[in-house]
């Protein structure tokens, strides 16, 4: 019902702050509707629940954690989860701390397999770390230009220069990604994590 009557300056004030504030809490509500839409995506064109998603995520986080406090400033590990199959990359200085490091993942709860890939020998350089993610780009991007299975279904991680392939897949579709990978050039070697489909 209209009355008329014009708002009073303080009405005025009251209602430019209330309009501020719901603004303000609008926009503070974005980053999480997109970023949960982004991860929504992600679970999505994978193959793995999103349980299983989630706890992937935090064995990786548990994982990083346990090598950095125990494993120290000579060894660079790197932890992929994958449906709770644990691939361990990088470099340590000996054969007891690449067993350390494996014993290290076995505390950690739900953990299903363990692929210990992890080299004895001196840290790779910073640019050998560029390398390998450029190779890890080059491959991503090959899987969906030839567009033979969802690029979304192979998890990839060079160490390297040697391309290790994890994923939940047909035979079919571990053979070609396994073909693309290995006719990639500064590819040195694919290995192959996969989990396969019945």
């Amino acid at each position: 019902m209209t009355t008329g009557m014009t708002p009073s300056p303080i009405q005025k004030i009251v209602q430019f702050i209330l309009a501020i504030g719901f603004t303000a809490q609008l926009s503070s509500c974005l980053p999480l509707v997109a970023g949960g839409a982004a991860a929504g995506g992600a679970v999505a064109a994978d193959r793995r629940t999103s349980g299983y998603y989630v706890e992937d995520e935090n064995i990786e986080l548990k994982a990083v954690k346990k090598m950095e406090t125990n494993l120290g400033e000579h060894a660079h590990v790197n932890v992929t989860s994958y449906n709770r199959n644990i691939l361990l990359t990088g470099e340590v200085p000996d054969a007891a701390a690449k067993a350390n490091a494996e014993l290290l993942i076995k505390e950690i709860e739900n953990v299903r397999t363990i692929t210990n890939e992890i080299a004895v020998g001196p840290k790779t350089s910073l640019s050998s770390r560029s390398n390998d993610t450029y190779l890890t780009s080059k491959v991503k991007t090959k899987f969906v230009t030839e567009n033979k299975f969802p690029a979304n279904y192979v998890k990839i991680v060079t160490e390297n220069s040697v391309v290790y392939l994890l994923g939940i897949v047909t035979k079919a579709e571990a053979n070609d990604a396994t073909a693309i990978a290995s006719n990639t050039d500064g590819v040195d070697k694919v290995v192959k994590v996969f989990e396969y489909m019945q």
